[in-house]
């Protein structure tokens, strides 16, 4: 990434900055500002998350933060309540109290006397949710928002929840928050004060699993900051980002789709990241195209941008499976709207180990499948966050437990670009079942590369709010939508959909095993072909990655990541793994030593059902000379047939001494998960 040292705006920053909201609470926030701005006021963007601006978001943030306040914007970074050195506890995600604060900030920087009034939003992942929700709220001086890595459906499309099923990695992400909200402000910033905000915080935040745990169907909960219940409520412009290898790419299609507003739609291969930090590559300046966003509609620059495509994503090539990649061959392709008028259905009927094409006469025929736990192993992260080593590997690994159904060898290349979708014809053994899908590219040596996949919890087969159970031998009709993908299949390859009764550790099994019969000749896969354009080869191209110089750090300890699936044959005994180790680092700035170290681990024995079990611990160290605090968190999920049951605990240490502990012990019934 080039680091660009000279901007048209000299910036100063302000490492500490306090922002009141209606009800006297003080968020901590952290700004870059052009140094004549008080004479020569700018738009000012707000990104609005609970990472700790201090420290853990720090890197990142000085990496972008001040190359946008170099070009005439006051670029600001906000904790939210019970966050970094903010005021309060932080109970939950998105939570009204969070966007009314938001909107209260909102006011706040559009009346300071540097600030032109206008006021933009941007974030990734939780920035890139609130941006939504608060855009939707409509405070008046914000202008444009770009959200990344987010959703506008809290429940169908979120790490909570796929197709019904309850999702291994909504145990992951309670884990993280519940690490996250143990940890205390800094007393360099907020003095003698910061031991009583660290207690309130231990014993307030709760254990965010039980909540999610307890709402397993679309209910209220979720439709709260769900931005789909009402697209209209959206009057700004909305720049909406994400990757194919990120879990919120099918988000971007349906803002495209449902919008009033001027938009633009962006998905390249990336993770979970930035796409100025884009891995897999290639990355691209990505903040040059959100200055020119920002150019036009806070300064009112008539750039051209909203004449660009509305929607451009990255046509990815074939390559062989593995877990993590550095660049995803491909090309940019474009489309001036969603639903795009350009695109040509191909529709392939189930037969027997094979897909056919429609016109062909294919004999209906039941066959029927019950998967091992085993299926699943091989499928990575739901999100592939921070791009680790935990992408699908290859499919030959799970495909021995599932029902496949292949094309024969192409004869020219096919691209395909948008949601694929199954309907299928079924009968299922057991009251609540689940079917997961895969499409794969099959190379001529046989290796199968996942390209997208989808999951049904057969008991929302016809509503998430409104579940309905089974019945047992019974023949229904149901469709699953695969995630959106744009992916070229060359000549001499095949496709492949594998459907299989079990998708574990990526998705919660049901409660039993199911053996599902799958009607061929009845049920279809169709594929949203998009033949190539002259058109594509003629896009603006992205500029080189570019941002602001990177943040002083020392790494004292290495870290370690890996991500193993250990086999015990004797025992029958299947775990996999997962590590992430970041390691010691020094903040060179503020002297302040942080450690980090997670662990997931997912077992099960033979086939049992009841022996399934989720488990993460996380430990997190700060020190500053003879300031030494660590917390240890434990979350561990088992299940039988009628309920989960979550144990936790939760211990806080400074220096040797323990100063806090709590546990908790629960059992959450199940609702046809």
């Amino acid at each position: 990434m080039k680091v660009r040292h000279e901007y048209p705006r000299q910036v100063e920053e302000i490492d500490h900055l306090i922002i009141p909201v209606s009800d006297g609470t003080q968020l901590a926030a952290r700004m870059w500002l052009p140094v004549d701005a008080d004479t020569s006021p700018v738009p000012a963007i707000l990104e609005y998350i609970p990472y700790r601006k201090r420290d853990l978001t720090a890197e990142r943030d000085v990496r972008h933060h001040p190359y946008i306040a170099g070009f005439g914007y006051a670029s600001v970074r906000v904790d939210l309540r019970g966050s970094g050195e903010s005021d309060g506890v932080l109970t939950d995600e998105y939570l009204q109290q969070e966007l009314d604060d938001g909107v209260d900030v909102i006011n706040w920087l559009a009346v300071q006397p540097w600030c032109s009034g206008a006021v933009g939003m941007i974030g990734i992942s939780w920035g890139g949710f609130n941006g939504l929700q608060i855009a939707a709220l409509r405070p008046e001086p914000l202008r444009a928002i770009v959200t990344i890595c987010s959703t506008d459906d809290r429940y169908s499309d979120d790490v909570h929840y796929m197709g019904g099923c309850l999702l291994g990695d909504n145990l992951s992400w309670a884990s993280t928050m519940f690490d996250q909200n143990t940890h205390p402000p800094d007393p360099a910033l907020v003095g003698a004060r910061w031991r009583e905000m660290w207690m309130e915080r231990l014993a307030g935040s709760g254990l965010w699993l039980e909540t999610w745990m307890r709402r397993q169907r679309r209910d209220e909960y979720w439709k709260h900051g769900s931005v789909c219940e009402d697209y209209d409520a959206i009057t700004c412009p909305v720049m909406a980002v994400s990757g194919w290898a990120d879990g919120y790419s099918n988000a971007v299609f349906r803002l495209m789709e449902h919008l009033s507003v001027p938009r633009k739609g962006l998905i390249g291969p990336w993770s979970h990241k930035y796409p100025h930090e884009g891995v897999p590559g290639p990355a691209i300046g990505f903040l040059q195209e959100v200055r020119r966003w920002w150019d036009r509609w806070l300064k009112g620059t008539e750039n051209g941008i909203e004449t660009e495509p509305m929607f451009r994503v990255w046509m990815q090539d074939s390559v062989p499976p593995t877990t993590s990649y550095r660049r995803r061959p491909g090309r940019w392709i474009a489309e001036e709207s969603w639903p795009s008028p350009h695109m040509d259905p191909l529709t392939l009927r189930l037969d027997q180990a094979r897909l056919a094409p429609l016109a062909e006469e294919v004999a209906e025929q039941g066959f029927t499948i019950q998967s091992p736990l085993s299926v699943g192993l091989f499928a990575g992260k739901w999100c592939s966050y921070q791009a680790p080593p935990d992408l699908p590997h290859d499919q030959r690994q799970e495909d021995g437990g599932a029902l496949i159904f292949e094309t024969g060898v192409l004869e020219e290349d096919l691209e395909i670009f948008g949601l694929p979708e199954v309907t299928l014809e079924l009968s299922s053994s057991e009251p609540v079942a689940m079917v997961a899908l895969r499409l794969s590219d099959v190379a001529p040596d046989d290796k199968a590369t996942r390209v997208t996949y989808g999951l049904l919890n057969l008991t929302h087969r016809e509503s998430h709010e409104h579940p309905a159970p089974l019945e047992p031998g019974a023949r229904y009709g149901v469709t699953v939508q695969l995630n959106g993908v744009a992916q070229r299949f060359p000549a001499g390859h095949r496709l492949r959909l594998s459907l299989s009764t079990s998708y574990w550790p990526l998705a919660w099994p049901s409660p039993r095993p199911a053996r599902l019969t799958i009607f061929t000749g009845v049920s279809t896969l169709e594929l949203p072909v998009r033949v190539p354009r002259e058109s594509d080869a003629g896009l603006r191209p992205f500029e080189e990655p570019e941002a602001a110089p990177p943040l002083g750090v020392t790494l004292l300890r290495p870290g370690e990541e890996s991500w193993r699936v250990i086999r015990d044959l004797a025992a029958d005994h299947s775990r996999l793994e997962v590590i992430l180790d970041t390691g010691t680092t020094r903040y060179n700035d503020s002297d302040l030593e942080i450690s980090s170290r997670a662990v997931e681990t997912y077992t099960y024995v033979t086939d049992e059902y009841g022996s399934l079990e989720g488990e993460t611990r996380w430990e997190r160290r700060f020190r500053r000379g003879d300031w030494d605090v660590r917390t240890v968190t434990r979350t561990l999920l088992t299940s039988d047939e009628t309920s989960f049951r979550i144990r936790a605990d939760l211990d806080a240490y400074e220096g040797p001494s323990r100063v806090f502990s709590r546990s908790w012990d629960t059992e959450i019934p199940r609702d046809l998960v």
